[in-house]
This record gives structure tokens, sequence and C-alpha cells, in this order.
């Protein structure tokens, strides 16, 4: 199964693509879409065109998104969520399912802690996934979130098979 991991950002939108076929897991490819500066339409409009890019290439089966937390910056925190709305709507568009997980929950399934920093992280899912080359933090935590989803996916498979 093809599987499509999201780290929502306005500035920097994360990807990662990871082949899960039972346990094993293969990296596809990871990127980042950047919408730069400017009108915030403009850059969620940028955001959905890259991201739509990059679903169109790769085909992902299923997609799983970071949930948003909620800091003291609520003029930032209500943008991260209209960015992880685009993250949303572009694979619902193309007929994906989508989960989502809290930032702790994917540290907590890749790293084995849920209070990982963005070098742990990088480190386990470089372990995962041998060979990857990660473009930036953002692709780490989209490949993270990536391979939380196929480990949560194949542990829904094993309990409905018992």
């Amino acid at each position: 199964m093809r599987v499509l991991g999201i780290d929502p950002g306005l500035r920097h939108l994360g990807w990662g693509i990871i082949d899960a076929e039972g346990s094993r897991l293969r990296h596809v490819a990871n990127g980042i879409c950047e919408s730069g500066t400017g009108a915030l339409a403009g850059r969620l409009l940028s955001l959905h065109s890259q991201l739509t890019d990059v679903l169109s290439r790769w085909q992902p089966e299923i997609a799983a998104v970071e949930q948003t937390f909620v800091n003291r910056d609520g003029a930032g925190t209500l943008k991260l969520g209209q960015a992880r709305g685009i993250a949303l709507l572009v694979p619902a568009q193309f007929g994906l399912e989508v989960g989502e997980y809290a930032p702790n929950s994917v540290k907590k399934t890749v790293v084995g802690v849920g209070h990982a920093d963005k070098r742990q992280i990088d480190h386990m899912v470089k372990m995962q996934l041998p060979g990857v080359e990660i473009v930036g933090p953002d692709a780490a935590d989209a490949l993270a979130i990536a391979i939380c989803h196929a480990h949560h996916l194949g542990a829904q498979r094993m309990r409905v098979k018992a």
C-alpha cells in the first residue's frame, strides 16, 4: 500500500511517501511544498497546486496528516489550520481516506517517546527507511507520519484477522 504522510505548514508543507507491505516499509519520495510570502489566498493556492502535483505523480492509496496543536499565537494557529485544510482537502479530492495523528502519537510510534526532538525523528526515519535522503525536517516529519499511519493500519488489520 502506498502511504502519503503530510506535515502541514503554511510556509513549508512537508510530504513523504512510503510503500508498506506487511511490516516492510520502503521509501518512495519526499519533499517540501513552499508557499513563499504574500497574500494568504495565493499561498494556499500554491500549496494546493503543489500538493495536487505530488498526488498526481506518486499516486498514493491512503494519506495521513498531523493534527494541529494550539499554541499561544492564535493568528499563527489559525494560519496553520488553513494550511492543514489544504493538506486534508487535496487527498480527499483524490478519493483517499485520510488519517489524522497527534504529534506526540507520531513521535511515540516512530521514536518510542512522545516528546522526541527533530534530530531523533530524522534518525529513526533513516533507520526505518535505509538509504533515504531526506529533503529537510518537514519532509522527515511527513515520512514519520506516513510510517505511523502504516503501523496503525497494520495493527488494525491484525485485530480484524484475530
